[in-house]
């Protein structure tokens, strides 16, 4: 038996197929047409934009839309002149082939980037040493395409890219296996979403097995069994019978309202970034959004979202949802998210820079096209809005003003606005978990966004492997930051919510319900089994 992490759950009985990657070998040559390598160049360029676009565009719709941004990230690398304008200055200046010329200046940038004692700089030239090599790929006609042909089939490789991962075909790969990565990685995410069984960092798994070898992939334990007797097939497939079992078992809990001992509702609800993702939550039986990721509506265009096509988008949500509470989020955009049209510039740490809450109150025109469009909506359903990266007091206050202005200027435009609108904030730095008691004296209710807060407050970037380790949900500095969040919004009367990938983790749901967290959201796919466990834990008591 050979073990590695169990990333994303399931089990599978399938034939591997060995991932090798293709080497490119680039060679400096003497061109004679400068501007016919140009035009060679534009072309592949062309090629390679489009490719990312369908890829973004597949995975928006196979997978989910936060996990499409990736291919974004790679488009926006792709139109940056720092790479393509310096690659085309050296074919002319030399008179060399597109694909040396494109090597360098990749070669390069990736070589400054980490240098720069910056993880998100880190993660950029990740970024461009992939898009490099998919532009020389299509300069040279190489294909690096993962093509399954069979069914069960277990893909085998050193690693899987976001782009491997996303053009995977679920009705022929039912798991995969790598030599390297971590929970945290994006094809991983990815995997999770799609429903395919996963299991990394294996070390040698390229190695051990062969193309065309009977696996046995458990990927609850993270174990897989090579080449299998008879007996432990059986054994398996009884596994797989129970699993599939208890998956469908898991639909009678759809309709189940979940009270604990003091007849307290806690709340079970799922994360969204589009409308359309409104049905899986509302199939999954949750018991309202706990968080609307409204940046997906300002993404893939050339321009800000208008006041109308955003009241739409919210009208939409809100009325699918019926009476269940909406927690919609305001912009969030900056860090890793940023949009061509609105040029912030460069920042040696985006983490900690210009963005969410801080670009919209510099930005007040285009904070209030979306309060406005919000407060327009409220009418249709349970709005609550929530404000994110809120760091002291000062910038809520700021906010609300905002909000109440743009209330009174509706209602003299003859609007009609709910009167009942709860207004909170995201807790993701841990200023703010520490002075929740204060914030609690003058929000309504706080979601805790996990997965910036243990970034921020174990120092650590959970995308980057080098570090991953230390992303730990469940290190006692981070737990005693939640504590102290839902105890002080309690002592003021306020209700806590947890919108992290945290409030669906198995691990962390016991600790969380002891300290009486009041609203789990997570994504579609964690809501019944997180429904079960809950249930369990109670019933026990």
């Amino acid at each position: 038996m050979m073990k590695g992490i169990a990333a994303s759950k399931g089990y599978a009985i399938g034939k591997a197929f060995i991932k090798k990657d293709i080497e490119i070998k680039i060679n400096k040559l003497k061109i004679s047409d400068v501007e016919s390598e140009i035009k060679k160049l534009n072309d592949s360029l062309n090629k390679t934009r489009d490719q990312l676009e369908n890829l973004r565009k597949i995975t928006e719709i196979e997978v989910g839309k936060e996990e499409s941004l990736v291919f974004e990230s790679h488009q926006m690398i792709l139109d940056d002149p720092e790479f393509i304008d310096k690659a085309k200055e050296i074919i002319r200046s030399n008179s060399v082939n597109s694909d040396y010329a494109i090597d360098e200046v990749r070669n390069e940038l990736v070589s400054i980037m980490l240098s720069i004692d910056d993880e998100y700089m880190r993660e950029r030239a990740a970024d461009i040493k992939d898009v490099g090599d998919r532009i020389i790929r299509n300069l040279l006609g190489i294909n690096n395409d993962v093509n399954i042909s069979e069914p069960n089939t277990i893909v085998v490789a050193n690693d899987l890219t976001p782009s491997d991962t996303a053009q995977l075909d679920k009705s022929k790969v039912c798991a995969f296996l790598t030599n390297i990565g971590g929970r945290t990685s994006h094809s991983v995410i990815m995997a999770r979403s799609m429903e395919i069984p996963a299991i990394v960092g294996m070390v040698d798994i390229t190695e051990t097995v062969k193309d065309g070898d009977v696996l046995l992939v458990d990927g609850v334990n993270g174990n897989v069994i090579l080449n299998p007797s008879d007996i432990e097939i059986d054994e398996f497939k009884s596994k797989i019978k129970l699993y599939e079992e208890e998956k469908e078992k898991l639909k009678e809990l759809k309709d189940v309202k979940i009270y604990d001992s003091n007849k307290r509702h806690i709340e079970i609800c799922g994360n969204i970034g589009s409308v359309e993702d409104v049905e899986q939550v509302i199939e999954n039986g949750a018991d309202g959004v706990g968080l609307f990721r409204t940046e997906f509506l300002y993404m893939h265009r050339s321009s800000m979202p208008t006041e109308e096509e955003q009241f739409n988008s919210y009208k939409a949500v809100l009325e699918k949802m019926g009476d269940k509470p909406v927690v919609i989020r305001t912009l969030d955009i900056g860090g890793d998210k940023k949009l061509e049209y609105l040029n912030v510039g460069e920042e040696m740490n985006p983490f900690l820079g210009y963005r969410a809450v801080r670009l919209c109150l510099d930005r007040v025109d285009i904070f209030k096209i979306q309060l406005r469009a919000l407060l327009r909506a409220s009418i249709y359903g349970n709005l609550k809005i929530m404000f994110p990266m809120i760091s002291c007091i000062e910038e809520f206050r700021q906010c609300k003003k905002i909000l109440e202005e743009c209330k009174c200027e509706l209602i003299d435009e003859k609007y009609d606005v709910s009167d009942s609108i709860e207004v909170g904030i995201m807790v993701e730095i841990p200023s703010t978990a520490v002075s929740a008691r204060e914030f609690a004296k003058e929000v309504d209710f706080f979601s805790i966004g996990t997965n910036d807060l243990i970034q921020y407050t174990l120092a650590c970037d959970r995308m980057n492997e080098k570090v991953s380790y230390l992303y730990n949900p469940m290190n006692p500095s981070v737990l005693s930051l939640i504590k102290m969040t839902i105890d002080g919004a309690h002592a003021e009367g306020k209700w806590v919510g947890m919108c992290g990938e945290m409030a669906g983790d198995e691990e962390a749901i016991p600790k969380l319900l002891e300290y009486g967290l009041d609203e789990f959201s997570m994504s579609a796919i964690s809501i019944l089994s997180a429904k079960k466990q809950i249930l369990d834990i109670l019933n026990k008591k």
